[in-house]
């Protein structure tokens, strides 16, 4: 399809250049030939009347003018799904769709997995694809390469629309044998264990309990860091640790693990989940769907 003399085409192969930097890298990606995407980076040198792509020693480089352009050419392709991928109605008993969606492993956990097994019968097309939570998540769903995230609001981006999903208290949890939990915990008991604490991405963000006990001015004394929630029971079985989870988590935890959970002995806030997806897929019917569906199960006490 042309627009103003311009094959949309060009539009995925410009992106796909400028994810690899590399004519044959853009081409393998695409599942082209070599001279097919020589020939395509020619036409839209010669549209946009820039070289867009020059070679420095063994590299390509884009230009300033290329680097301008990237992000309105992945907003029209995120546009350009969105369009796809969103009929006048939708259909969750016959839909094939996938769902992109950003989420810890405590999310998945304590929320999606329940939800994939009550929608086996409700919508069997339905299809995830879950994506681990890094510093770059907010620039999926800004490229329209995810569909929603799930998350505190602190790790999300101001610049799209949040929905509060749940709310999430924190217990402290041990091995059923632990002693420090056979009598009531307080807070000089708690502060003087061992922990576990969790870091999550490459950039080792911490969760948003230790995050809050720092701002509280309580510091805890972290024996491991692990970087994934669900890690975590694992490491306390048959030790003197403690670890400060997720409420959902816990409960989930504790049907599977010898493990045991108290409340916090002091107070703690309160920790708010929200979803977020991008501001041009608002009245996507598809997505409102999902959402509503993610609520249902996440006030269900059924749940988690």
């Amino acid at each position: 399809m042309r627009f103003r003399g311009l094959d949309l085409n060009l539009l995925a192969v410009f992106e796909g250049l400028m994810q690899t930097h590399s004519v044959s890298g853009a081409a393998r990606q695409m599942h082209l030939s070599q001279p097919a995407m020589s020939a395509a980076l020619s036409r839209l040198r010669d549209y946009f009347g820039d070289p867009l792509l020059v070679t420095h020693g063994k590299r390509m480089y884009p230009t300033a003018f290329a680097e301008s352009l990237a992000p309105l050419v992945r907003e029209c392709l995120g546009g350009i799904e969105t369009l796809l991928a969103t009929s006048a109605s939708f259909d969750p008993a016959n839909s094939q769709r996938t769902f992109k969606v950003i989420a810890s492993d405590y999310v998945i956990t304590a929320l999606v997995a329940p939800l994939m097994a009550d929608l086996s019968n409700l919508a069997p097309g339905v299809r995830l694809q879950l994506i681990s939570p890094d510093q770059h998540s907010s620039e999926l769903i800004g490229d329209g390469k995810a569909d929603l995230m799930i998350s505190p609001r602190e790790f999300l981006s101001a610049d799209h629309p949040t929905e509060l999903l749940f709310e999430e208290e924190h217990v402290v949890v041990g091995w059923e044998d632990n002693p420090l939990l056979q009598t009531p915990l307080d807070e000089a008991s708690f502060l003087g264990a061992g922990h576990i604490g969790v870091a999550i991405g490459s950039r080792s963000n911490i969760a948003f309990a230790d995050r809050h006990l720092a701002l509280m001015g309580k510091h805890r004394r972290i024996e491991i860091s692990a970087s994934s929630f669900t890690t975590v029971p694992w490491l306390l079985v048959g030790t003197q640790r403690l670890a400060v989870m997720h409420e959902r988590l816990a409960r989930a935890a504790m049907r599977l693990f010898p493990l045991t959970s108290v409340p916090m002995p002091f107070a703690f806030p309160v920790m708010q989940e929200l979803v977020q997806f991008h501001q041009t897929r608002a009245a996507d019917e598809g997505l409102f769907w999902f959402r509503e569906q993610l609520r249902r199960i996440a006030t269900n006490p059924q749940n988690g």
